[in-house]
């Protein structure tokens, strides 16, 4: 039992040094080469970003979430296009028209109107539509254009300065700094809306490294201010009923607005929660509304205390993007669309932080290396890891489908496989050590440490039969400890065990490496020599004599005493042809020394 319990010991202290040597040195690597440490985390950003937009097309294909049926996309598709060049003769659409739809929503009373649409420049063709636009927009209070920022070349485009009632009031409380959103220049739009009433946000939309929109950061910086997304801002405004500049961002990284806690990650960003393939939220395509306007459609568009976010969803226009629902293409409308729904519903995608990810790395790792080391068989240690790497990602597919929680797969899975082939292996060198223990118990004396009888006999048959097939000769020593049973009655079994155990070791020490040595039994040993003949055997039999009574041996801590032994010599095939009569034949000649006067080597 007492053994039983050191092997489980020494497997679980294996299991675990291989565990945490492996990430040890994946550590050191990755600190001591930034290429490596590029690749790998660029290797896991897009493989984790990949099981995310995996998850979310199945919490598409389950209709999960909803999306807000307030939400109305005033779509400039591919009809509205080609109605409206065939109606003005050219595009972009005279400005003017843009106000016709203004105040024919606004009359409605919708709750926003929001422009994905850049008003950049006035058309000196229709200076008095832009006039009548900007006056018209002016005119409301809830009504949101874009602005965009990029990093243009200062002789191409000189950077203007923008007013300060567009900038946001940012208490940062957490260790986000939002320099990944800077930008050196912007694309500046009509004057009169810049300084109008008109509320003013940033359309930009940063794409992951793989091309892919999972993400919207709530604000940008440019000339040290920041500036708030437009959809966001507009959002804010909506959720507290008021018009909002000023945010705190808490030291949990998360922003509060009215009931909604808005989650940021370590980047500053928000990551989006989707709702469904391009097309999910109701859209009207826009040269229907203006047919209505017109009186050329009888159609009723029903536009009260809805959002209504008007922008292109043509693809002539090259506003497209993809999101991570599965195959599909947005247009920048939709994605707006989306982030507004998100702040509605207080929807967004939570992602497990640093030590939470550890928790579940150590979690993974201790059952998986449980399974491994408590199965008896490794085809159902591999089953049934495998069944709990399958609950694993139920587990995580379910989570964010119901709790908006994004939980990280690729580690965990690495972690899964890596934990499962070091525990085997751990297990493989726990029975490699059990067998070498037991291997030792059924061949090894446990006092003398040297090889047990039954070894000896079984040596002593392999080497006859090498001897025959190879026709060479091997010796057999056979010797005995000189009046062995004084030391037992003189000093006690415990001296008489510590002699046995000193001239064992003198026994190996002057053997040579091939050489076979062994307790034959009681106070007698043996020594099976390969390929030696008589002479040879004679010299080492007599060179061990010699080690022996030269010798001084512990009895005792404080006692010591002399001790020889005798000594008888068999050489195969000279003098027997089998393994008994090797045996006799040695203790003969052991027999002869004791009977001429014992501590020397005797030969029949």
């Amino acid at each position: 039992m007492k053994n039983l319990t050191k092997t489980k010991w020494f497997t679980f202290g294996t299991y675990l040094l291989l565990v945490l040597a492996t990430l040890l040195i994946g550590f050191v690597l990755l600190q001591n080469n930034n290429a490596l440490k590029n690749v790998f985390y660029s290797f896991f950003d897009v493989a984790e970003n990949r099981t995310f937009d995996y998850r979310q097309s199945l919490k598409v294909a389950n209709k999960r979430p909803v999306p807000n049926k307030d939400i109305v996309i005033l779509a400039i598709d591919d009809a509205s296009v080609e109605a409206l060049w065939e109606k003005y003769g050219e595009w972009p659409i005279p400005r003017n028209v843009h106000a016709d739809v203004v105040n024919y929503i606004e009359a409605q009373r919708p709750q926003a109107i929001i422009f994905d649409l850049m008003f950049i420049k006035s058309i000196k063709t229709a200076n008095n539509a832009d006039k009548y636009f900007t006056d018209t927009i002016n005119k409301y209070n809830n009504i949101y254009t874009g602005i965009n920022f990029d990093k243009q070349e200062y002789d191409v485009r000189k950077p203007i300065d923008l007013p300060d009632r567009i900038s946001s009031k940012i208490d940062n409380k957490s260790k986000l700094n939002f320099k990944k959103y800077e930008f050196s220049n912007c694309r500046p739009i009509l004057t009169d809306l810049l300084n109008g009433k008109v509320h003013v946000g940033v359309t930009n939309a940063l794409r992951s490294s793989d091309g892919i929109i999972r993400t919207m950061p709530p604000f940008f910086i440019y000339k040290n201010n920041y500036y708030p997304q437009l959809t966001f801002k507009a959002a804010a405004d909506y959720l507290n009923q008021k018009e909002t500049n000023n945010f705190t961002i808490n030291k949990n990284n998360t922003i509060k607005i009215a009931e909604s806690t808005l989650p940021l990650t370590k980047n500053g960003d928000l990551i989006l929660n989707w709702y469904g393939k391009s097309g999910t939220h109701t859209a009207v395509p826009y040269y229907k509304v203006i047919r209505e306007i017109d009186g050329t459609n009888s159609a009723h568009f029903d536009f009260k205390d809805k959002i209504v976010i008007i922008g292109t969803t043509a693809t002539s226009m090259h506003d497209t993007k993809s999101v991570p629902v599965q195959n599909e293409v947005y247009s920048g409308v939709e994605v707006h669309a989306t982030l507004f729904n998100n702040m509605l519903d207080n929807n967004f995608i939570h992602k497990t932080g640093l030590w939470t990810n550890i928790a579940i790395l150590t979690v993974v790792i201790a059952i998986v290396g449980a399974i491994a080391m408590l199965s008896t068989s490794t085809i159902f240690a591999f089953l049934s890891t495998s069944l709990f790497t399958i609950a694993y990602l139920l587990i995580s597919y379910y989570v964010m489908m119901f709790y908006n929680l994004w939980i990280p797969i690729v580690l965990p899975i690495i972690a899964i496989i890596t934990a499962f082939t070091l525990s085997l292996l751990a297990k493989y060198l726990m029975k490699s050590r059990d067998f070498e223990y037991q291997y030792k118990l059924a061949t090894i004396d446990g006092l003398t440490e040297l090889y047990n009888h039954r070894y000896f006999q079984d040596t002593l048959r392999k080497q006859i039969d090498i001897a025959r097939r190879y026709n060479q000769p091997f010796s057999l020593i056979i010797c005995d400890i000189d009046f062995f049973k004084k030391f037992n009655d003189t000093y006690g079994h415990q001296a008489g065990d510590a002699v046995l155990r000193q001239v064992a070791q003198t026994l190996k020490k002057n053997s040579r490496t091939t050489d076979y040595v062994c307790r034959y039994g009681g106070e007698e040993m043996s020594i099976i020599l390969p390929n030696t003949n008589a002479d040879e055997a004679m010299m080492l039999a007599n060179r061990i004599c010699n080690a022996i009574s030269e010798k001084p041996f512990h009895l005792t801590p404080v006692d010591t005493a002399p001790v020889t032994i005798s000594l008888g010599v068999a050489t195969f095939p000279d003098n027997a042809q089998t393994p008994q009569d090797l045996i006799e034949w040695a203790d003969k000649g052991l027999y002869y020394a004791k009977e001429h006067g014992r501590n020397q080597v005797g030969r029949y």
